[in-house]
């Protein structure tokens, strides 16, 4: 089996067609180095120049005047050079990052619902966006200066063994130790200390975002206290890892920066015990200026390749914290999709348990919905209702037993057409940040815009439209309305209306509905059911007196079946939960008799 690329190469697989793109950057950044080096050869020759004027040659003027126009030269050719480098590097860097929060969000979408439970959606969202970005920054910055130093380490270095290699071998032997130590600071240790300080820095960013989304809950409930003793424990952890990393650092780098600045160390008697043997000191003197101009260029281009280096670094890890994305297994999809010819949903035997619960989430329940009716699921909280109704459409996946449409498995139908056939409306219903026109035609995206207006009558929205000067066009969220939990619902509403789907699960979908608008959701959903396969969840029993059927859940098992007239008889578990709801419809503040 092929061995999967990491670090680098696994972030060059996202360039997609603009890699020859980023390779021209690699390449004029590489060839850009050689002309800024070119000045300081330029320099070099002058220098030879005017060293055989103390010898008693003429001062040539023109010769200087030369050298300085042709390193001019050189700099505009090589910074030239390097500015369409850049320009190259920034193209492939966008098109990178955007083909990386494609593929993660692609991925994301063929998840588990199960998989968000431990993977909020600010833990994910910061993901993405800092290490896409993380990323974006070393292939537009970083990898072109990084091959451009790289190339002019090379360069400097066999030009030092051509001059003079007497003096230019004890000068590689100090680069080498520079290189050996560089090296050690970014080997698997100092990887490992950089994972666990981004690791601490994660976790504090999402601890921070979780205290500010709960502040109001906080405040109210007095729990500022112990929620921002949590927030202080995550900087604590980050600051600890945060030092223990730049500690780790800090007696390489002196030590780096010791040996590459001590060049004159090592020239100085080079130069005297050299020279003093030398033939032809003259000829000794001239070469020696170059290794005076080039061994500082050297140790800063040593310094540079430290710095892109930990940069590289840095990228490699944000690669693999957005792999941790990309590599998440996802539901499996069949190969040879089949399509059911009715919509009855059928339950087999069906267990299903949550990744962190201890108990089953349901427990071999069965029970058939069958098309054209209306199914009622009813209990207590943490009955397994809402579980029940999410593995109908594969929000997650059943450990056992087998979940039919039209007797077929939904796990041999294609996911795509599995969720053309489902509309769900939540609990907690989600709105976009944009108008109400597009929320609901979310539910059906080639809908016109007479076939919205009605799907939002049905669903009773008229109320809503008339109130806002643009109507259906009006943008809710951010710099938009904000619209109510009931007002919400019934948006939600009108977008599985509009989907017109053949199975639909309304979890709830009454939750936020006072008594007058509760009637006239119902008569709305006569005409959205008619014909179609429903699946209700409802505490408000007296919106599922007219079901075809009641399953009674009862701590992940059902407990008892039938109709709401049977069950009532049958005395059991539904008829209390019926008395108990019949005298919570009035309550009494002082004598006064309140109707809900």
């Amino acid at each position: 089996m092929k061995q999967k690329n990491n670090g680098i190469k696994r972030l060059l697989e996202f360039t997609g067609n603009k890699r020859g793109v980023l390779n021209l950057s690699r390449i004029l950044s590489g060839i850009s180095a050689i002309f800024i080096l070119g000045p300081f050869l330029c320099v070099y020759f002058a220098a030879r120049d005017l060293v055989d004027v103390f010898t008693g040659s003429p001062l040539d003027t023109e010769s200087l005047v030369r050298w300085g126009i042709i390193a001019l030269a050189l700099e505009l050719i090589g910074l030239l050079l390097y500015f369409c480098a850049l320009l190259c590097s920034h193209v492939a860097a966008f098109h990178t990052e955007k083909n990386l929060k494609m593929a993660a969000l692609k991925h994301l979408a063929k998840m588990p619902m199960g998989y968000f439970d431990t993977n909020p959606s600010g833990k994910l969202r910061k993901i993405i966006d800092e290490n896409s970005f993380q990323t974006e920054t070393f292939i537009a910055h970083q990898l072109p200066d990084l091959v451009g130093a790289q190339v002019t380490m090379v360069i400097s270095l066999i030009l030092m063994l051509i001059f003079d290699w007497r003096v230019g071998v004890p000068l590689l032997l100090l680069f080498g130790i520079g290189f050996f130590l560089q090296s050690s600071l970014m080997g698997k240790e100092g990887m490992k200390l950089m994972q666990t300080y981004q690791d601490s820095l994660e976790t504090m960013n999402h601890e921070a975002v979780e205290y500010i989304r709960g502040i109001s809950v906080l405040k109210v409930f007095g729990q500022t206290v112990q929620s921002i003793t949590k927030f202080n424990d995550a900087i604590k952890s980050y600051r600890k890892f945060a030092l223990a990393y730049t500690m780790s650092c800090k007696k390489g780098m002196v030590a780096f920066n010791s040996v590459i600045n001590s060049s004159f160390l090592v020239l100085v008697p080079t130069a005297l015990i050299i020279g003093l043997v030398s033939s032809d000191l003259v000829g000794f003197t001239q070469s020696f200026l170059f290794y005076v101009i080039f061994s500082p260029a050297c140790a800063v281009m040593l310094n540079k390749i430290l710095y892109m280096t930990s940069y590289k670094m840095q990228a490699e890890e944000s690669m693999r914290r957005i792999d941790m994305i990309l590599t998440a297994k996802t539901q499996e999809e069949t190969n040879q999709p089949k399509h059911p010819k009715s919509y009855d949903v059928v339950f087999e035997d069906v267990t299903f348990s949550y990744e962190t619960a201890e108990q089953p989430a349901i427990s071999n329940l069965s029970f058939i919905a069958k098309m054209g009716t209306t199914t009622a699921l009813v209990g207590h909280s943490g009955s397994g209702k809402s579980t029940t109704a999410s593995l109908i459409p594969r929000f997650y996946d059943a450990g056992e037993g087998k979940i039919k449409i039209g007797g077929v498995d939904i796990q041999e139908i294609a996911h795509k057409d599995l969720m053309q056939m489902v509309a769900f409306v939540f609990q907690n219903p989600k709105l976009f940040k944009d108008s109400l026109l597009e929320n609901i035609r979310a539910g059906r995206p080639n809908a016109t815009r007479e076939e919205v207006l009605q799907a939002a009558h049905m669903a009773q929205c008229d109320d809503i439209l008339a109130k806002f000067p643009q109507g259906i066009d009006t943008v809710v969220g951010s710099k938009g309305v904000y619209l109510s939990g009931g007002e919400t619902q019934r948006i939600a509403i009108a977008r599985a209306i509009l989907k017109n789907a053949p199975i639909i699960v309304l979890d709830e979908a009454t939750a936020y509905a006072d008594p007058e608008n509760e009637q006239q959701i119902q008569q709305a959903f006569e005409g959205l059911t008619k014909g179609k396969t429903v699946i209700m969840i409802a505490h408000r029993l007296s919106t599922i007196q007219d079901a075809d059927q009641i399953l009674v859940m009862k701590q992940g098992k059902l407990a008892e079946q039938g109709t709401h007239t049977s069950l009532v008889e049958q005395n059991g578990e539904y008829a209390r939960m019926w008395e108990n709801y019949t005298k919570t419809t009035q309550w009494h503040i002082g004598n006064e008799v309140k109707v809900c």
